[in-house]
């Protein structure tokens, strides 16, 4: 029997409602028809023409994203636009599009409790509660750290990206308590000193905002670590698969009538970097 969209639909809206989400977002369904047939299922961070491409190659009828297609308003959908070129190329090869972003992020297990075990949690509570659902994990790992060991260790659970990872704190600071926040994260540094975490794991930090948060600690915790927007929202791809595949099965979906892909585009827009600081350096020289 065909799995169609909607039975795939009434299982991802289950893991992620769209009333858990952020009021300002934009998640669900973007393109498909709930009737339309599933065979093949991509899984990606962001809906870009590279993975939109690479799904319509391999022949998925399902996209499935973290990040929004259609987070802001757009005003034209011609195929002169990358927005309309990717919605022109869903519609035009048959790929429902369905996007869980904060919804995502807040979800157990989700975003963030991906990011978590990657960082060696495995207990953990909400940073912050922003409309009603959480944002963000707190835990502590199991024995102290120091800094650089932990950061390296993280590294190295994390999908390898031009730009590595950023490290704001002494090299050897003791480290136990971990915050963590998939994506862009510097509007939670008061949850975060809230939290009395002594390393904060998020991405996109802007400079007078991880700077003040700093001068705020006075050189000690919460450090700071930059992981990257799309390596600390990667790791979330492969358990939203699994868990959704599980779930088809026990509604009587034969999981071995669906195939998935995880997508291997990276997406995350850096390509290199020149003249980083080598690991342990000083602010020296």
């Amino acid at each position: 029997m065909t799995t169609t969209l909607a039975e795939v639909l009434s299982v991802l809206e289950e893991f992620y409602p769209a009333d858990s989400a952020q009021s300002w977002d934009r998640v669900g369904l973007v393109t498909g028809d709930p009737a339309q047939p599933v065979t093949r299922i991509h899984f990606a961070v962001d809906p870009t023409l590279a993975v939109i491409d690479e799904a319509r190659k391999g022949g998925a009828d399902l996209l499935i994203t973290h990040h929004p297609l259609l987070l802001r308003g757009v005003h034209s959908l011609a195929t002169t636009t990358a927005k309309g070129a990717a919605v022109t190329s869903l519609i035009v090869s048959d790929i429902a599009l369905f996007c869980a972003h904060t919804n995502a992020d807040s979800a157990d297990p989700g975003v963030n409790t991906a990011l978590a075990a990657a960082c060696g949690l495995t207990e953990t509570q909400p940073l912050t509660i922003s409309e009603g659902s959480p944002l963000g994990l707190v835990g502590d790992l199991p024995q102290s750290l120091r800094l650089s060991d932990f950061a390296a260790a993280l590294a190295g659970n994390l999908p390898t990206t031009a730009g590595g990872i950023r490290v704001a704190g002494p090299f050897d600071a003791p480290v136990r308590r971990i915050a963590v926040l998939g994506g862009s994260g510097d509007s939670l540094f008061d949850a975060v000193r809230a939290s009395a975490a002594d390393v904060y794991v998020t991405a996109d930090l802007r400079h007078h905002p991880a700077s003040e948060a700093r001068e705020e600690a006075r050189g000690g915790a919460p450090y700071l670590i930059d992981a990257g927007h799309w390596a600390t929202e990667s790791l979330w791809l492969a358990h939203a698969r699994d868990r959704l595949l599980a779930a088809l099965s026990e509604r009587g979906v034969d999981p071995t009538r669906l195939e998935t892909h995880i997508s291997a585009v990276r997406t995350d827009p850096w390509d290199f970097v020149v003249g980083a600081q080598p690991l342990g350096g000083t602010r020296e020289g």
